[in-house]
């Protein structure tokens, strides 16, 4: 439906009008060949019912009506009209393209949102203010909360069903493959080398790192310290099969031999900047993985790798 013609400061021209409800277009849309207008409520209404034009009935469907030009556009937005609140007192008197913004702010708006100053602070219909009861309306929300919390601890307990069955179904997979490997000695070799790649794939996804205080190198990290590295590991994406290996190799005790003392640690500390070290995301530590550092002697990489920890100096 459109606007009603006594609404407006000075009665509209003809081509204004919608030929259907016989009110001042409202959002138009005009037929594609006739390009006779009308308000787009209207004549998505009327096409329902039957698809021809209402004026000379030249056949249009739904998917053929296209807006209105552009000078019919600016001659409705200058159109002036009252307010639609103006049986609750409202007197002013508003350009078409500016009625929305102005009922956002008329204070006449027997529906504008409130806030009740009564104690409760909930947002509320001007004209419900009257009615507002705040102790009613405050125990009606914390029922909303209760019914919501019901609704989410029912989801919650269907969400560990479903984890559940899934643990199970893991655990039977998982049996299944140790059954196939203790079978067949070509599986163990297949998910070794499926292990491997993904070891790979995870240090070449890492940012190359660069140390420039060897000397800061934590030997012994406590366990806060190896706790926050590993976390940030998983989070890298690090395969999980070898997360808890790593984490046991940052300790000196696990070191190589090239590794293990102080006295070997100053013999080859020539051989450091040979390292291929790459960057646990955020911290300041790396990984010296041997599939990455064949090149370098024995006695200063172990499989998988080595997580180094510093106090400072990476980059």
């Amino acid at each position: 439906m459109g606007y009603e013609v006594n609404r407006f400061q000075t009665e509209p021209d003809e081509e204004l009008i919608c030929p259907i409800c016989s009110c001042v277009l409202e959002e138009p849309l005009q037929a594609p060949q006739c390009e006779h207008a009308f308000c787009g409520a209207c004549i998505r209404e009327w096409l329902t019912h039957q698809p021809t034009c209402p004026v000379d009935r030249n056949a249009i469907t739904p998917n053929q009506l296209k807006p209105v030009p552009r000078i019919l556009r600016n001659l409705l937005s200058r159109l002036q009209i009252n307010c639609n609140n103006s049986s609750y007192g409202c007197t002013a008197l508003v350009k078409l393209d500016m009625l929305s913004s102005h009922l956002l702010e008329c204070e006449h708006n027997p529906k504008k949102p409130v806030h009740c100053e009564q104690g409760c602070g909930l947002v509320v219909p001007k004209d419900e203010l009257k009615d507002h009861n705040c102790v009613r309306e405050l125990r009606n929300l914390v029922q909303q909360q209760l019914d919501r919390i019901g609704e989410m601890q029912t989801e919650i307990s269907d969400h560990k069903l479903q984890i559940s069955e899934q643990k199970r179904e893991l655990q039977l997979l998982k049996e299944y493959m140790r059954s196939m490997r203790v079978s067949n000695p070509r599986m163990r070799e297949i998910q070794s080398e499926m292990e491997n790649a993904d070891v790979v794939r995870w240090a070449g996804s890492l940012q190359a790192a660069r140390v420039t205080r060897w000397g800061g190198m934590i030997s012994t990290p406590d366990a806060v310290l190896q706790a926050v590295i590993k976390r940030a590991l998983i989070d890298s994406g690090c395969p999980s099969h070898i997360v808890n290996e790593l984490m046991e190799n940052a300790h000196e005790r696990r070191w190589p031999s090239g590794l293990s003392t102080l006295e070997t640690r100053q013999l080859n500390r020539r051989q450091y900047e040979n390292y291929v070290t790459k960057r646990i995301p955020g911290k300041q530590a790396v990984v010296v993985m041997a599939c990455e550092n064949q090149h370098m002697p024995e006695d200063l990489i172990m499989e998988p790798g080595l997580v180094m920890i510093f106090a400072h100096g990476v980059e």
